[in-house]
């Protein structure tokens, strides 16, 4: 029975991680300019007093922008809609939202050739799902199958999911950097002007939440398959 239990969870239950975590880095990759447009962002400045005014808890109205690695989205105030710039792999984001006193200046795009490399990871991604999918269900495909059974087949699925994986990973951790030294410049500039200075804050959003659960789902196949790969390399 475990190893029923241990098999149905190889074959089922591990392409659905996968699928999930390649569309938790997608959500989050598109976010904010093409979906989820003020609810997902990997940095965030809204309106808050608490940099101005520690201790405060009084609701601010202000303006508030939201990063992702494609673009930015805008509003001038809680009311307003949101205007969000063109998608681009080299982003501008519009501070032109804020007071001439805010430091938007440490809001800048991360190096251009990360969103690049997070990219070519997606395409690994999808080209793996597909790949170790079919590896898991080739029992069901009849003469079809056959192909997914080369040792070759499984050996190249394999290496493109740990390419996906650690391209991505390595991407993500840049970005992450990038905009947490962004954050606390941007706090940091907002304390040194005291009472006086603009009531936002910075913070970094849930999109890395988000990117941190699709790589800890994505793991799970990429290990699945060095497991496999290990029993083929010793056979």
């Amino acid at each position: 029975m475990l190893a029923d239990i241990s098999k149905g969870t190889i074959l089922y239950f591990t392409p659905v991680l996968m699928l999930t975590a390649l569309l938790l880095s997608l959500f989050s990759y598109l976010a904010p300019t093409v979906m989820l447009h003020s609810q997902v962002a990997l940095l965030t400045v809204t309106p808050s007093s608490t940099l101005t005014q520690p201790g405060s808890t009084k609701a601010v109205d202000g303006p508030s922008i939201f990063l992702g690695p494609l673009g930015s989205c805008s509003r001038p105030n809680n009311e307003a809609g949101l205007t969000c710039m063109p998608s681009s792999i080299s982003p501008i984001y519009n501070t032109s939202v804020f007071t001439s006193n805010t430091p938007s200046s440490v809001i800048s795009a991360p190096p251009a050739g990360a969103p690049t490399f997070i990219a070519i990871s997606l395409v690994f991604s999808v080209i793996f799902f597909v790949m170790f999918t079919a590896i898991s269900f080739r029992h069901l495909m009849g003469k079809a199958g056959a192909v997914w059974e080369k040792p070759m087949v499984q050996r190249v699925s394999a290496w493109i999911g740990i390419f996906a994986f650690l391209i991505g990973l390595g991407s993500t951790l840049i970005i992450f950097m990038w905009f947490g030294k962004a954050a606390d410049d941007f706090n940091q500039s907002i304390q040194g002007q005291g009472s006086n200075g603009p009531q936002l804050i910075a913070t970094i959003g849930n999109a890395f939440t988000m990117i941190w659960v699709a790589y800890a789902f994505f793991a799970i196949p990429v290990v699945v398959s060095l497991a496999k790969f290990h029993v083929l390399a010793t056979k």
